[in-house]
This record gives C-alpha cells, structure tokens and sequence, in this order.
C-alpha cells in the first residue's frame, strides 16, 4: 500500500513538474513570438543609402502616428508600380539592391520597411497592426499611381500581407514569393505544442487568394527548406485560371529575386 502511494506520488510530482516546463515554454514563446517571427534591425535617422539609381525617401505617418519609411526606386518611362514587401529579416540597406532588377523592367518599385525596421519607428505589436501599418502606406502610394498601374508583391512573411492587401483592394496584379499556405499551421510545424489561440498572427493566405480578382503569380524555389514548396503546391490547387505556378529548380527560400527563371518570368508579366 505504501509503495503505491508513493508511486502516485512521484507520477503527480512528474505531472506537475511537466506542466510547469510546459507553461514557462508557452510563456516564453507567447511573450516573444513578434521577435520570433521579425528579425528587426534599426538604421540611424541620418543613414545615407548608397544606390547608384534614382530613389527617393518616402516618411508616411501610419494610423497610431509612428513614422514608416520606405525607398521608391524610379524608372526611366515609368509603366506603374511594384509596392513591395520584404521577407521577416533586413532592412532597406540591403533590400533596396533588388530594385534594380524592376525598374530595368519599366516600373518604379516601392519597398517599405515594418515598424521596428530601419528608420520605421514604433513596435511590432500584432497582425493586424502591421496589416494597418500596410494599408495606410499602399493608400499613400496609390496617391501617386492608378490602381490598375500597381503591382503588390511579397516574399516569405510579406506574402502574407501582399495577399491580405490585394484582398482589400484592386491592383493590377499579385506576386508572391516563397508564399506559405497559412501562417498558423506553418508556425505549427516549427512549434507543435503553441496553441493557436495565443497566436498574434495568422496570416492564411489560404482563405485570401480565392477571392483575389487580380492575376496572382506564385514563385517558389525547390529547395526551399525554410517555407517548403509544398505550400504554394497546395495553394495553387485551391486558385483558379488567374494563378499562374513557377517552381524554381534549385532555388533555396533566400535569393528568389536574383533567380535568372524568376527574371526571365518577371520580364513577361511586367510587359
């Protein structure tokens, strides 16, 4: 009788022990989960970007008053816009280096910075808040350009939101670059135990791309073992004639820009 009372014992004490390291890692990862999924890095407000092309600083008060900052990169004739949105890591010092690959296409592109992001301000709090951030700077921009000369595109974390803000508006197309089929199941497979309830982002661009009217172009490398090809797979099935698929044979989740397949398609659609 004792022996089993002690054995009870010893499995509550496991059991309670287990629950504690379970806590404290969903802890852990509900209160850094925004560092998790961004990799921000600031630039001083005085940096001085070094590109050998026309560009312009653009400063846009975003919805709560922080100050977003972005490059609008000019071509010669310029035939329209690319609003662009980076991957979860860098910052314009080095992602301003894929503009010329668009404006030696005829189109001016814009790349924005996140907040937390270069000399963007403010924190990165939640989905919706740089959803909002987005938004309020594609409207600046669309200031400038008709709707229909506009081309949203995104990569890897960004192509969430490209396709988010395409849902709520009308460009004349969508790119997507190294595209997850939905943020949540994708960040469940890199931490299975985290509830998808305490999630700050979602993300599923599953449900978005069915109801985008715009041609929607999906590009992703075969090797890619961050965001695995399998995503965009399933993503075109669920689309229509308006999605077009390019698989990029041995292309990795990093340098789908500088990819000679990509450009080479890139050149089609942008004529």
């Amino acid at each position: 009788m004792e022996i089993l009372k002690t054995i009870k014992f010893l499995v509550l004490v496991l059991l309670c022990f287990f629950l504690i390291i379970y806590i404290l890692m969903i802890s852990y990862f509900y209160f850094n989960q925004v560092d998790l999924v961004f990799h921000s890095s600031k630039l001083p407000k005085d940096y001085k970007f070094d590109y050998q092309q026309k560009f312009e600083e653009i400063n846009i008060s975003s919805f709560d008053g922080n100050n977003l900052h972005g490059l609008l990169f000019r071509a010669e004739n310029s035939k329209g816009l690319v609003f662009y949105l980076h991957g979860n890591a860098g910052t314009l010092e080095t992602w301003g280096k894929i503009a010329k690959i668009y404006t030696s296409l005829g189109y001016d592109i814009f790349i924005l910075d996140y907040r937390s992001f270069g000399k963007s301000e403010g924190e990165i709090e939640n989905e919706e808040q740089v959803s909002k951030d987005i938004s309020v700077a594609y409207k600046k921009l669309a200031e400038k350009y008709a709707e229909n000369k506009i081309i949203i595109a995104g990569y890897s974390i960004g192509s969430g939101f490209a396709a988010k803000l395409a849902l709520e508006n009308n460009p004349k197309t969508l790119i997507l670059q190294a595209p997850y089929y939905n943020f949540l199941e994708l960040s469940s497979s890199k931490a299975p135990f985290f509830p998808d309830f305490l999630k700050k982002f979602s993300l599923e661009t599953n449900l978005y791309l069915p109801k985008i009217k715009s041609p929607i172009y999906i590009f992703h490398g075969t090797d890619d073992q961050l965001i695995p090809i399998d995503n965009s797979i399933r993503l075109k099935k669920l689309l229509k004639s308006n999605a077009h698929f390019y698989p990029l044979k041995n292309q990795e989740h990093i340098g789908v820009n500088e990819n000679e397949e990509f450009q080479k398609q890139l050149k089609i659609i942008l004529e």
